[in-house]
């Protein structure tokens, strides 16, 4: 695993960059207070699938401009994306508001910002709809029906996958949340 120091407006942005050099990479966004040490196992996972992968260390202060920069920085173009609660909703803001730069998009435990959550709170009702293949993995039941109506917001395929009783899923299943993005990651 290489660590990358990028500079940003914001600031230096520690980002761990690993795997195959590949035309396929895979931007991994952990949630608030998560590390990318989060990722490790669904990385490994990633790497023997032939895919490159990109974590931030950490996701506080990042935002669709810096996240733009930091690729920019990197010199990489096509990118799936990928995130986890925090790191998910600035994962769909980017795939909603950065059309052309993204081939498609896995979250984990949170919907479209414009999808009511599982108290009814919406999170972003500018957010616009995204036009990527798109899944939404949640650990709960009780996330299922914010998963389900983050489908008014996907103009391409769309997929919810429930794993019950996972807190964290990229922790506590790495294997499931890896598969979900090598099959986003395949043209066919």
């Amino acid at each position: 695993m290489e660590l990358t120091h990028v500079a940003l407006a914001e600031g230096n942005c520690a980002v761990r960059i690993d795997g195959p050099l590949s035309k396929h990479t895979v931007l991994l966004l952990p949630g608030a207070g998560d590390s990318a040490a989060v990722y490790d196992g669904v990385c490994e996972r990633l790497h023997n699938s032939d895919l490159r992968t990109i974590v931030p260390e950490d996701i506080t202060g990042l935002d669709d401009r810096s996240i733009m920069a930091l690729l920019d920085e990197l010199k990489v173009g096509w990118v799936n994306l990928a995130g986890s609660r925090e790191g998910a909703g600035l994962a769909w803001s980017l795939a909603a508001r950065q059309f052309g730069r993204f081939a498609s998009l896995v979250v984990a435990d949170r919907g479209h910002p414009a999808a009511p959550d599982s108290e009814g709170v919406v999170r972003g009702s500018d957010c616009p709809p995204v036009e990527l293949p798109t899944t939404v993995m949640v650990g709960s039941p009780d996330r299922r029906a914010e998963a389900d109506a983050s489908g008014r917001f996907v103009y391409s395929d769309f997929r919810v996958v429930q794993l019950d009783g996972v807190a964290n899923i990229p922790a506590s299943a790495p294997a499931e949340l890896a598969t979900e993005i090598v099959l986003r990651t395949s043209p066919w």
